[in-house]
């Protein structure tokens, strides 16, 4: 792992933020192994490591898209098309090359399943010894619906002092307005917190582009190459820095 630069041991640290899915808690099944499940069936070869950069992308396209006009209103060739379209902005990340009949039948597949989310088994103690620390922590989540009946069904809200998400920031991440929103919620400067999340050019940049210390979780040891940020592999690691 990296190790954390040298000014973070000389700050003090007064907030954590947290990105959420595939942070705090994944979907379950976790999305990235079905599409490559699924895809295999049709014969389409795909690593689950080359998922996670463009399902971001793609979730982000979809619900822009959505508020533009929801998928379900529009007429049939136009929402095939956008399913084409979506399907085959996440199989980009992997550089498979599929046609139009292949993205349907993948689409129907994976929307065949049930979905739920579900938290990491380090998120709670992780989140419970930061409160006994007396840290602040928060939510940063590119997410336009309201999430707080899930976060209640998960556990989370008792140790969510703040959340700032997309609909209320009026941009995503690694938009700094996101991220300053957060810091005034959580009343601290830059310096004084951290914003931890498995996405490097959304968390990781977006957090640094304002001098927050962004920490990569790469729960599956994925990015490697990423040197320019601490990487964890587990949340409970943040509690060795505090």
């Amino acid at each position: 792992m990296n190790e954390f630069p040298t000014y973070f041991y000389l700050v003090m640290i007064k907030a954590i933020c947290f990105d959420f899915y595939n942070t705090l808690a994944t979907y379950d099944p976790p999305r990235e192994q079905i599409y490559v499940k699924t895809s295999s069936e049709l014969g389409v070869k795909v690593e689950e490591k080359a998922l996670f950069k463009s399902l971001a992308a793609a979730d982000i396209f979809y619900r822009n898209e959505n508020i533009r006009l929801p998928v379900e209103q529009r007429p049939p060739e136009e929402k095939k098309a956008f399913y084409i379209n979506y399907i085959t902005m996440i199989l980009s990340g992997a550089e498979a090359e599929i046609n139009p009949d292949t993205a349907l039948q993948i689409f129907a597949k994976v929307s065949s399943y049930t979905w739920k989310f579900k938290i990491y088994e380090d998120t709670l103690p992780t989140l419970k010894a930061l409160k006994k620390q007396g840290l602040t922590t928060g939510l940063i989540s590119n997410v336009v619906q309201d999430m707080d009946a899930t976060y209640e069904e998960l556990g989370l809200q008792p140790y969510l002092s703040f959340k700032v998400t997309s609909a209320e920031a009026g941009c995503d991440k690694p938009q700094p307005e996101i991220f300053l929103a957060a810091l005034s919620k959580a009343r601290v400067k830059a310096e004084e917190a951290i914003h931890v999340g498995d996405q490097y050019e959304l968390d990781i940049v977006g957090a640094q582009g304002v001098g927050m210390t962004g920490v990569l979780l790469d729960r599956n040891n994925h990015f490697p190459e990423i040197t320019n940020c601490p990487r964890i592999r587990s949340l409970t690691e943040i509690l060795e820095y505090i």
